[in-house]
């Protein structure tokens, strides 16, 4: 009895800079989108009862009502949406330390924690996208204009 094994070979090609883009402009437009919607939605009401997601710890710790405080988060929400617009890789951080905010905030208050899960996953999210804004600095020094003095040896 004979045996045939096939092998296939796996080559590993670095990704494309077209994919990079893409990535990067999806994640802007989510991580500016999103902020803002929210943010409005803090002042409408309409897709969720956001006072209901407040930690009472962290209602104590901020003046007024908690409905109050949400309206103070909605505008940080929208700030937040349009630096990610105009500055990705600040706002990405920015976006990124927000939902550990609020993930903190519904984990101690012992309910949500799949909304809290679903923030870890878009925390991350913001995370890659501030590494795909960040400047690319590159390891090999610029070629300066002319040779200097000390590496021209003169022969007579």
């Amino acid at each position: 009895m004979t045996t045939t094994r096939s092998t296939t070979s796996v080559t590993h090609t670095p990704p494309s800079p077209h994919g990079a883009r893409q990535a990067f402009l999806l994640l802007r437009t989510v991580f500016t989108i999103a902020p803002i919607v929210f943010g409005l939605d803090k002042f409408l009401g309409l897709l969720a009862d956001w006072d209901a997601y407040l930690a009472p710890w962290v209602d104590g710790l901020v003046p007024g009502s908690a409905h109050q405080a949400m309206l103070a988060v909605g505008v940080v929400e929208v700030v937040a949406g349009l630096l990610v617009a105009v500055r990705p890789a600040l706002g990405g951080y920015v976006v990124a330390a927000w939902l550990l905010g609020i993930i903190v905030n519904l984990v101690t208050l012992g309910e949500y924690y799949d909304v809290a899960l679903r923030d870890l996953g878009l925390m991350i999210g913001a995370l890659a996208l501030a590494r795909l804004a960040a400047p690319v600095r590159s390891a090999v020094p610029a070629p300066s204009a002319a040779p200097h003095r000390s590496a021209v040896r003169e022969e007579r």
